[in-house]
């Protein structure tokens, strides 16, 4: 049959998830960081998807699908999260007591929220409003031993890498640098040449945001070493 139903450009996607968690019926779904209408009869037509979208990547169109199954959507939304769901992309604000810090742990974490991955923050989240913003290569972590006081301790961390991630960090990074009330901006970086994707990535969404943020890139040696701030 020939009905409404949305169509989405993958090439303007940027992998927020957003309409994935506005399609009540499961329509969406994400995979290797895109968004993807997987089951025409799951798609309702109704396009509550296409508002939350930051990148217009989402467009009703009339074509050739399959009926809207109601009873097929109901039956999914009944079963039961597979192993109690996923936790890498469940939004969490971490508020720390020093409960929660183990016998003999002697430097806790400073982490603040989850999840971290550039990917899987969402733009929603209400952690990003007022936030001091460490978008950091993950590898840096690794490599300097004292991240967490030094870096992470009072920033909203959001992290990646330009290298492996297949989505481009410049249009989420702008949509959360032109949506959200920011305060800030840390890179760490690693010395590899690989990095400065993530650093042109930051500078380029930064002047599309057409906000004047403060910016600190700090580069970080494969030794743990400082190189440069």
């Amino acid at each position: 049959m020939i009905r409404k139903i949305i169509q989405i450009d993958e090439t303007r996607c940027n992998g927020c998830g957003l309409c994935a968690q506005a399609c009540h019926e499961g329509a969406i779904a994400m995979v290797n960081g895109k968004a993807k209408l997987i089951r025409d009869d799951y798609c309702d037509g109704l396009g509550n998807c296409l508002p939350v979208c930051p990148m217009d990547a989402i467009t009703m169109v009339e074509r050739e699908a399959l009926a809207f199954d109601e009873q097929a959507v109901k039956a999914l939304m009944a079963q039961p999260p597979q192993g109690a769901g996923c936790p890498s992309s469940r939004e969490r604000e971490i508020h720390r007591d020093g409960a929660s810090q183990r016998e003999g742990d002697t430097v806790p974490s400073q982490l603040s929220h989850w999840p971290v991955q550039i990917q899987l923050v969402s733009l929603q989240a209400p952690y990003l409003d007022g936030a001091d913003l460490l978008i950091a290569a993950d590898c840096t972590a690794f490599a300097y031993g004292d991240f967490h006081r030094r870096f992470l301790k009072g920033r909203v961390a959001l992290v990646g890498c330009p290298k492996l991630d297949p989505v481009n960090y410049e249009e989420k990074l702008s949509a959360i640098l032109r949506l959200r009330e920011i305060r800030s901006i840390t890179v760490v970086r690693m010395e590899v040449p690989c990095c400065g994707g993530l650093e042109r990535a930051v500078r380029s969404a930064l002047e599309n945001s057409g906000k004047d943020l403060p910016l600190q890139v700090v580069t970080v040696a494969i030794d743990g070493r400082i190189l440069g701030e």
